[in-house]
């Protein structure tokens, strides 16, 4: 066993896990939000759903034997009954995934209480722990990777919607009849300003080798071209945005994904753009902040779904 119960004050810990389409992160983190162990394994999600719960019930047994953990929270991809801990729809990005009992086969393989929660949303939930989102009480949550993901924090808290597929902001239809998204319809906001769009359009101009790394160079040293495509991408960012900030009127936009490592050149760019788009009273108030727990926020967002499950008496 790993854990040495001497150096350590006694608190509860808890296994917890974040299903991702490329790879599986799990470690072990206490009340405090601190992460004790971490590690990430290959998802395999080819495999289908079922082989990506085997794994995570194997990961459980892992932690269980190092730990003394008290519980497993989850983050998974797809949309998620974080009641019942199914998932309620995903994409075959890992295949027959739709309609999986995470909590139900975890908790019987592992013995313990288990809570599940979508990923975006997770973010929102440790961004607003220990992150961007400390003290807001209404913002909203935008990762711009592969795809656009969303969650939505309304009043203090995470708004789901009534089947638990709130937030699907990567799905606004920027373009009507524009190109074909993965979710069957077209013109779709990720199709437009999600990194892999920023990154088509960077391939397409100068060159299939260029990376966003060497784009975002050539665009902090001041190249004419790339500023003003980096220009246009920002614009569907924000004609995007500015739906949602006259919609719901938070406090801020917080962005994550890996594109948010551009920090303020990011950010000052957004703010700028959406400035002209939106409304003065909307305007006033708004602040959008690069998320800053990173692939730590949606182990720590699954962390706090769990511990408010167990606060309300409704833990799985």
């Amino acid at each position: 066993m790993d854990y040495n119960e001497e150096n350590e004050v006694s608190e509860m810990m808890i296994g917890v896990v974040d299903i991702g389409g490329t790879s599986i992160k799990y470690g072990v983190l206490n009340e405090k939000g601190e992460l004790l162990f971490h590690a990430s394994v290959p998802t395999e999600a080819e495999k289908g759903g079922a082989a990506v719960i085997r794994k995570v019930c194997g990961l459980g047994d892992e932690l269980k034997e190092r730990f003394p953990i008290e519980g497993m929270a989850i983050s998974s991809a797809g949309q998620i009954d974080n009641h019942k801990g199914e998932v309620v729809f995903a994409t075959d990005n890992i295949p027959g995934y739709t309609g999986m009992d995470i909590t139900g086969t975890v908790r019987r393989h592992t013995g313990l209480p288990v809570a599940v929660e979508n990923d975006v949303n997770c973010m929102a939930l440790g961004e607003h722990w220990k992150g961007a989102a400390r003290g807001l009480r209404d913002f909203v949550c935008l990762t711009i990777g592969t795809g656009i993901g969303g969650a939505l924090f309304l009043d203090g808290k995470l708004y789901t919607g009534a089947r638990f597929s709130a937030g699907e902001i990567g799905h606004l239809c920027l373009y009507p009849g524009g190109k074909p998204c993965t979710c069957g319809n077209r013109g779709c906001y990720e199709q437009y300003a999600s990194s892999t769009a920023l990154s088509r359009l960077a391939a397409e101009t100068f060159g299939p080798d260029t990376g966003l790394r060497e784009f975002f160079g050539q665009v902090r040293s001041g190249d004419g071209q790339a500023t003003a495509l980096f220009n246009r991408w920002v614009d569907d960012l924000t004609t995007g945005l500015q739906s949602l900030v006259h919609i719901f009127n938070p406090e801020a936009i917080i962005i994550g994904g890996g594109i948010s490592e551009q920090g303020d050149l990011l950010t000052g760019a957004i703010r700028e753009s959406l400035d002209g788009k939106i409304m003065p009273n909307h305007r006033r108030s708004l602040e959008v902040r690069a998320a800053e727990q990173g692939n730590k926020a949606n182990l720590l967002g699954a962390a706090a779904h769990f511990w408010a499950g167990r606060e309300s008496g409704g833990e799985s």
